[in-house]
């Protein structure tokens, strides 16, 4: 797996959720801060205003896209005076996969389609934490055709569900979540090459060091078989990755591997020493005592309070 494909995968939980909602003015909707979850809004038809929490209301058109990493609150409305009531929808409230709503009776209508994926803050990847709160991908044409042709079949699908339609809408909410992280990559704003994972990931040498890490977690990576994979100096590779991860690149290696560690223990069944091995410790012993100081947790009872549970138990 690439390494975007990797970090979703780890810090992704539960279902996602969507919903297309049709607004008939005069509306506003305040969305409630969820923390542990990203969010998305999309506009089909039709235009609204966003309200975030701080600084001036943003006008949305067909086609814009706004993402929230952190799950951070803000507001829809159909004017940036527009008051703002208590919430009408909220995907991440349904217990279905996708639904569809209306708002109001009359006026003008806008459409827009929104959805929620649930995050465990816990195993949060530095990644997702260095997108800034709001993510406003605006419609240009010929901008993103992919990002565009998800919304398209995501929008049509919770609209008219057909045979297949839970396949459809889980594979789809994958999809978009992967065009708008790629998207924001693309388009990140000038000056913001210098540090961050976005750079990081952009860079030949440093990109080069975290595929062979996700590729293998297990072989017994140092700074100098890893400054190999990136054809730098050791002391020059160092100062790259750290530079640009946030972090030296065995202190990134060694949270990888427990990440992964992690999920196995959630997933399988897998013995813990067939864990520890498969990420690169050479006894059960030693994995146990660095999955402790990261988790909080032993990874036995880790697997026996369920993981999702003993996360949120050790972040708080």
């Amino acid at each position: 797996m690439d390494v975007l494909s990797d970090v979703i995968a780890i810090m992704r939980s539960g279902r996602p959720r969507s919903a297309r909602v049709a607004w008939h003015g005069p509306w506003g909707q305040r969305f409630p801060s969820v923390p542990g979850s990203a969010g998305f809004q999309v506009v089909l038809q039709g235009s609204c205003w966003l309200i975030p929490p701080t600084g001036d209301p943003v006008a949305l058109g067909v086609g814009d896209v706004v993402f929230f990493p952190h799950g951070h609150g803000y507001g829809l409305a159909d004017s940036p005076a527009a008051s703002l009531a208590e919430p009408a929808c909220d995907p991440m409230e349904d217990t279905e996969l996708f639904v569809s709503d209306l708002v109001g009776r009359s006026g003008p209508v806008t459409v827009t389609l929104c959805g929620g994926y649930q995050l465990d803050p816990a195993r949060a990847h530095p990644l997702l934490r260095d997108l800034p709160e709001v993510i406003h991908l605006p419609a240009r044409v010929g901008r993103h055709p992919e990002l565009r042709a998800a919304v398209d079949l995501l929008g049509a699908e919770v609209d008219r569900p057909g045979l297949g339609a839970d396949t459809l809408v889980l594979a789809l909410l994958d999809m978009l979540l992967v065009y708008i992280l790629r998207a924001w990559f693309a388009d990140r704003p000038a000056g913001s090459q210098a540090a961050g994972w976005s750079a990081a990931l952009a860079d030949p040498a440093v990109n080069a060091a975290l595929h062979a890490i996700h590729q293998d977690p297990a072989q017994p990576w140092t700074v100098q078989t890893l400054a190999d994979r990136a054809r730098l100096s050791r002391a020059a590779f160092s100062k790259r990755f750290t530079a640009l991860a946030g972090q030296p690149p065995l202190t990134y290696l060694t949270w990888w591997r427990l990440a992964v560690a992690a999920r196995m223990l959630r997933e399988s069944d897998a013995q813990l020493g067939e864990v520890a091995t498969r990420v690169g410790y050479t006894s059960e012993f030693a994995f146990a005592n660095a999955f402790k100081r990261e988790y909080g947790l032993a990874p036995g009872r880790y697997r026996r309070q369920g993981g999702e549970a003993a996360s949120a138990s050790a972040a708080t």
